[in-house]
């Protein structure tokens, strides 16, 4: 899979799993404390390309996508689930397998077998969070959990959840298909 965008990770051991996967531009943050030339460089993708967030699932990755996604509000996101970017106890990009690294750059929009975009899908309100179990119920977050990483948008609470299924433009359709195969 080749990408136009340029993907943003926290570090080398990052953009090393990302080019094992895909062919892409990476730049990497080296942490929280973005220095201005690479936010610069950045800040240049974003107005020639595009950029994808694709942070670790822990809080220091967390706190970097913020701060990116407040610098860069169009930037595309892509997410991992804990269990998918953890080994010995380690989390983040580095660990996850080609296969995910693709499903999850596929979910944020990337890459030819991607069907996001502005398809008029149709949204998903809390009501059907709690219809299907994602919200409001023993094992919520387990259900959360393997359906966002089945949607490669991460396991996080239940509103997070919902306004990324939003901002990435998958509708009940399929949420309701990655919920299927929970049977």
């Amino acid at each position: 899979m080749t990408l136009k965008e340029t993907v943003v990770v926290e570090g080398r051991d990052d953009e090393s799993a990302v080019l094992a996967a895909v062919s892409a531009n990476v730049i990497t943050t080296h942490g929280y404390g973005i220095r201005p030339e690479t936010l610069e460089l950045i800040k240049t993708a974003y107005d020639s390309c595009g950029i994808v967030i694709f942070t670790d699932p822990d809080h220091a990755g967390r706190k970097i996508r913020e701060r990116l996604t407040a610098l860069f509000p169009g930037a595309r996101q892509a997410y991992l689930s804990q269990d998918q970017a953890e080994r010995a106890g380690d989390i983040g990009v580095e660990n996850a397998s080609p296969e995910d690294i693709i499903r999850a750059l596929e979910a944020a929009g990337c890459g030819e077998g991607s069907s996001l975009g502005p398809a008029a899908a149709t949204a998903v309100t809390m009501d059907d969070m709690i219809r299907l179990g994602l919200a409001g119920a023993q094992d919520s977050a387990g259900k959360r959990a393997r359906a966002g990483g089945r949607l490669g948008i991460g396991s996080p609470n239940a509103g997070t959840f919902l306004k990324r299924l939003s901002f990435l433009g998958i509708g009940l359709e399929r949420l309701e298909e990655a919920c299927k195969e929970e049977v």
